[in-house]
């Protein structure tokens, strides 16, 4: 009986000292922790809390819009539609376009000048990690050596010459253009270029690219070639309730 008394005993005290230590585990700190201090929190809580704006005044332009186009429509439907074209041709980028923002000069590197060597050409890996960091840092319009990117724009290398939507990127220097929403917006994007990552790897090629001043205008050119839609047909009417 006293055997049986300690087992369980010893059992219970098992038992208990297990519940206990996986308690104690579910409380510990776990091993990963958040190491920003509080002005790296504030910052981060600050971007939230922009995109969040941002976010709200984009869905209130849009209601606004909706509702104009009602009112318009009831009274003149033709201009209504005239309107509603010309702000999607300038959406899409078949517009020219003025705003704040940037200019980016590509040329080649102070030191290959001095030695006399020419750099003839420009990656189009180059070109797509910097439009990719400009479009991170909130661009909203591009252009490069005076052709607008749009959506479906493609850099690519074809027979040894990078080009964009077919044309040729065979000059430097040549202008990347950059259109910001605001003068805020550019000056936080020069700031971020300047320490940026793809500008860097510009240098590793014996290219330097030259970043302006944020400016109150500058000037995009309209996209120049025809959007072909595939795989979209319209919509066929139903006759009747059918």
């Amino acid at each position: 009986m006293d055997n049986k008394l300690k087992v369980s005993f010893t059992i219970i005290t098992m038992i208990i000292g297990f519940m206990i230590a996986i308690q104690f585990q579910t409380v510990k700190e776990p091993v990963v922790r958040d190491t920003r201090d509080i002005w790296e929190l504030r910052e981060a809580l600050l971007k939230e809390k922009e995109m969040g704006s941002n976010l709200y005044s984009e869905i209130h332009s849009v209601e606004k819009k909706l509702e104009q186009y009602k009112t318009e429509k009831q009274s003149s439907p033709e201009q209504a539609l005239k309107q509603t074209l010309e702000e999607l041709k300038s959406e899409v980028g078949l517009t020219e376009k003025k705003g704040t923002g940037l200019i980016l000069t590509v040329e080649p590197a102070m030191e290959d000048i001095l030695l006399g060597e020419k750099v003839q050409s420009v990656s189009p890996e180059l070109l797509e990690r910097l439009v990719n960091e400009l479009n991170r840092y909130e661009a909203t319009d591009i252009s490069i050596d005076g052709h607008r990117l749009i959506n479906t724009s493609v850099i690519r290398d074809i027979n040894g010459e990078t080009k964009v939507d077919g044309y040729s990127i065979n000059k430097i220097p040549f202008e990347v253009r950059v259109l910001t929403k605001d003068l805020k917006t550019a000056k936080n994007l020069n700031n971020r270029m300047q320490v940026s990552q793809s500008v860097e790897d510009f240098f590793i090629d014996n290219l330097r690219v030259s970043i302006s001043k944020p400016l109150e205008e500058i000037v995009l050119p309209g996209y120049e070639d025809t959007i072909r839609v595939r795989l979209m047909e319209p919509v066929k009417e139903r006759g009747g309730n059918g």
